[in-house]
C-alpha cells in the first residue's frame, strides 16, 4: 500500500465534479486501499479520491474513533443519498484538506446512501450521526464542495488565506 498525498484547499481538482467510476479492478481496489491508509495515517475518519487527486466518485471512511473499537473501513463507489431526514444535526466538522481549522456545519440527521463496492456489488444502508455527517461530507467531496462552502463568506474566505499561507509556507520549507 501506499500513502498518497492529500491536496490542501485551494486547488482547482477540490472544486470538480467527479466522474463515475466504470471500471471496477484490481487497480481500483488497490486505490481504495491507499486511501484507507492515508485516511488512517492522517489521521481522518473519511477521505474521497479527488482529496487525493483522482477526480471519480470514491470514497472511504470509517467513524469508530474509540482507540480500542474495532475498525469498520468502508469504500463507496458512486454513492448517492437516496434518501435524508428533515431532523438536523450540527458537527463540528474539519477536513484533511483544510488542516487545523473546523466549524460546525448543519446536516441531515440521517440519511440512506445506495454505492456499489469495489467489486461493482450494490450495496444501500442508513447512516446516522456521525455517520450521516461523514458520508454526505465525503459525498459533497465528489461534487466539487467543502465544508468551508457553508459558512458565511467572510470565515470562508479568512480559512482560504489561512490555508493559502500554509502552502507558501510548506513550499518554503
Amino acid at each position: 500500500m501506499t500513502l498518497k498525498p492529500i491536496l490542501i484547499h485551494p486547488d482547482p481538482r477540490l472544486k470538480k465534479v467527479c466522474d463515475p467510476v466504470t471500471e471496477f479492478d484490481r487497480d481500483l481496489a488497490r486505490f481504495a486501499d491507499d486511501m484507507l491508509q492515508t485516511m488512517y495515517e492522517a489521521p481522518g475518519i473519511g477521505l474521497a479520491a479527488p482529496q487525493v487527486g483522482l477526480t471519480k466518485r470514491m470514497l472511504v471512511m470509517d467513524c469508530v474513533k474509540e482507540a480500542n473499537g474495532t475498525p469498520e473501513p468502508m469504500v463507496l463507489v458512486n454513492p448517492a443519498v437516496t434518501w435524508s431526514s428533515e431532523e438536523k444535526n450540527v458537527y463540528e466538522e474539519g477536513c484533511l484538506s483544510i488542516p487545523g481549522q473546523y466549524a460546525d456545519v448543519e446536516r441531515p440527521k440521517s440519511v440512506r446512501v445506495s454505492w456499489l463496492d469495489v467489486e461493482g456489488k450494490a450495496h444501500e444502508e442508513e447512516f446516522d450521526a456521525l455517520w450521516a455527517t461523514c458520508v454526505q461530507h465525503e459525498i459533497d467531496h465528489l461534487d466539487g464542495i467543502l465544508f468551508i462552502d457553508y459558512l458565511k463568506p467572510l470565515k470562508r474566505q479568512m480559512i482560504t488565506r489561512k490555508m493559502q499561507k500554509l502552502k507558501r509556507d510548506r513550499t518554503r520549507a
